[in-house]
């Protein structure tokens, strides 16, 4: 059964740097079995409702502004699979979800930045799926859990956003973590490891400075859909945790 993971994907310019997080994500595809299908929930595609991507191809969207020239110019042309998407809306209606299929969206740098790094080559069909910031914490996980039995099939679930990510606290150019997102980090870490479903899902109201590490819940949410898609065998494992500007998150969960 494949791995599902929750992925960092910081800021755009990730997609051109190189250190060690994208040294760290270069490496990490190599060593799974190569995926018949990405299912990827974004923080940047956020919607009411649930909706499956049933793109045949995608556009890239470059959905920032005051980065680089280099980056407007990168495409990430995955195509979509209809069948996939269709199943996985199956599977939320079987779960009581209601989802709808959406035929228009591209892929928002939360998708491609983070597939730009792990399969280069954009040879392997993506479905992105939103996100809902209404939802509370414990439907968040229930939505990742409806999807678990993909992973018996090939299929790689991707949680991409961040779990301190607070663009207002952000110190350009600093070489220091800041001590309270690594204190909320290593809370996070703390439950995660414990598979501590009844202290996570209260996070935003029990874990250490989670006000400062996150203002808006929709990077945070990822990480809640991809650690329910790994509830069978409730093992989660932190790969690697790095940070740039003083704070911004930049980490990885795999959850078996």
């Amino acid at each position: 059964m494949i791995p599902s993971f929750f992925i960092g994907h910081g800021a755009p310019s990730l997609a051109l740097e190189k250190n060690d997080y994208t040294d760290f994500l270069k490496q990490l595809a190599p060593q799974l079995p190569k995926p018949r299908a990405i299912v990827l929930f974004s923080a940047h595609w956020e919607s009411r409702q649930q909706l499956v991507s049933g793109a045949a191809s995608y556009e890239t969207i470059y959905d920032f502004s005051g980065f680089q020239d280099e980056l407007y110019q990168m495409q990430y042309p995955a195509a979509g699979d209809l069948a996939i998407a269709s199943e996985v809306q199956a599977l939320f209606q079987q779960a009581d979800i209601a989802a709808a299929i959406d035929t228009n969206r591209g892929l928002d740098h939360g998708a491609w930045v983070v597939l730009h790094l792990l399969y280069p080559q954009a040879d392997i069909p993506v479905i992105a799926l939103s996100v809902n910031r209404y939802l509370s914490n414990a439907e968040q996980y229930k939505i990742g859990q409806a999807l678990s039995s993909l992973r018996e099939k090939d299929i790689l679930i991707i949680g991409s956003g961040g779990t301190v990510h607070n663009l207002r606290r952000l110190e350009w150019g600093a070489s220091h973590i800041n001590e309270w997102a690594a204190e909320f980090d290593n809370w996070l870490e703390e439950k995660l490891n414990a598979w501590d479903t009844e202290a996570l899902f209260q996070y935003d109201q029990i874990a250490p400075y989670a006000k400062e590490a996150v203002p808006t819940p929709e990077h945070f949410i990822p990480l809640l859909l991809a650690m329910g898609s790994g509830d069978t065998n409730k093992k989660a494992t932190l790969l690697h945790r790095s940070y740039q500007y003083g704070n911004l998150s930049l980490s990885c969960w795999k959850f078996e």
